[in-house]
């Protein structure tokens, strides 16, 4: 009876976690340089793409995250034959890396005995520590940690400035790039345009999603 009983109350407290857990947060570090001007006389903008992204379903994805952060921040698209005063530009990619981590467990020694569980409650005065003090393992655990990036500028046209530069970088277990393309995006943008040469930590709640 006492062999299933434990087991069964860990599996039915990791259920009810489970359920009751919040999204995940998505934690992103930002870096920023940018001269922006106080005021621009058009905030009208046109991306700008290469042959291959162009025809890139997974890149005008993207561009539509970043098109209504723009959206959002009061810059217009230019229509076909206007004249943009900005270029947006944007890249992004992911890569990963093996990693294994060490940390000490400690397992108490009650739990251990040898004795039957009926012999284990004589100890002198209940002392807790009648078999000893803790005894400390070290375990091991590996997992693959993915590092997503995220990279955009906009410059003045038709000299081609630089006005804004963001590097976005996430690291977590999601090998999905599409997963949290939203939310480093999102981070690529907040407090716009952002103290310059700072690095910042953006954080975001995911939306029901899968963990980060």
């Amino acid at each position: 009876m006492r062999s299933w009983l434990p087991a069964c109350a860990v599996l039915a407290g990791a259920l009810l976690s489970g359920c009751a857990s919040p999204p995940p947060i998505i934690r992103s570090q930002v870096t920023t340089f940018h001269e922006w001007p106080a005021t621009l006389p058009s905030k009208n903008y046109v991306f700008e793409r290469t042959k291959e992204q162009d025809n890139n379903l997974e890149y005008r994805s993207y561009e539509n995250l970043v098109r209504n952060e723009l959206n959002r921040l009061g810059f217009t698209e230019t229509p076909p034959g206007g004249t943009p005063a900005l270029k947006a530009n944007f890249d992004y990619g992911i890569s990963v890396r093996d990693v294994r981590v060490v940390y000490p467990v400690a397992s108490d020694p009650y739990w251990s005995s040898p004795w039957p569980y009926w012999r284990r409650y004589r100890g002198p005065f209940y002392d807790p520590f009648w078999y000893g003090p803790p005894v400390v393992e070290q375990r091991e655990a590996n997992f693959e940690l993915y590092t997503r990036r995220f990279h955009v500028t906009l410059a003045d046209m038709p000299g081609g400035r630089k006005l804004y530069d963001t590097t976005v970088v996430s690291e977590g277990q999601n090998p999905s790039l599409a997963y949290v393309m939203p939310y480093l995006v999102r981070s690529a943008f907040a407090e716009f345009p952002g103290p310059s040469g700072v690095p910042r930590v953006i954080e975001l709640q995911g939306e029901n999603l899968p963990g980060p």
